[in-house]
């Protein structure tokens, strides 16, 4: 029992001392009616583990939307340097995304991508980041062959 005891407590310490991120793609509430919202882990000093869940409430009958109605991307990243306040990362991501085509047709798909980008987080925790990459459905015939991935987030670190 005080080896479980042991093993808990330090499982949670590992979680409490590491640095977490929540945010909110500001971008896309802004420009369309698109909520993103990711969590990011790190894993070391350079680089983190996360996840994005996109909800589109944009209608099919606008000019400029994004062909995706959902889509969750775990993504790794990889920070070049280790500067605390201002860093730039590259990114490594599997978009599973499902949508509508403009014929009707209903598509599900994973999407292989990488996106690059920067980030600043200040003393306090403040944290805004702004990213541009690009996937590729690989399962479907049915979906649009490119996913986009850009963003403006801004969020908080703990």
């Amino acid at each position: 029992m005080k080896k479980i005891v042991a093993i808990v407590a330090v499982l949670m310490s590992f979680f409490t001392q590491a640095q977490q991120e929540v945010s909110v793609d500001l971008g896309d509430a802004l420009v369309m009616k698109t909520l993103e919202v990711t969590y990011e882990y790190y894993l070391a000093e350079q680089s983190s583990v996360g996840v994005s869940a996109l909800f589109n409430f944009e209608g099919r009958s606008s000019d400029f939307r994004y062909n995706e109605d959902s889509m969750i991307t775990p993504f790794f990243r990889h920070y070049f340097t280790t500067a605390q306040n201002w860093n730039y990362f590259g990114e490594i991501f599997l978009g599973v995304n499902n949508g509508e085509k403009d014929n009707g047709t209903k598509y599900t798909d994973g999407a292989l991508g990488v996106s690059v980008g920067t980030k600043y987080v200040s003393n306090g925790g403040l944290m805004v980041s702004v990213l541009g990459g690009i996937g590729r459905n690989m399962f479907s015939d049915n979906s649009p062959a490119i996913v986009p991935r850009v963003g403006l987030n801004i969020g908080y670190r703990f």
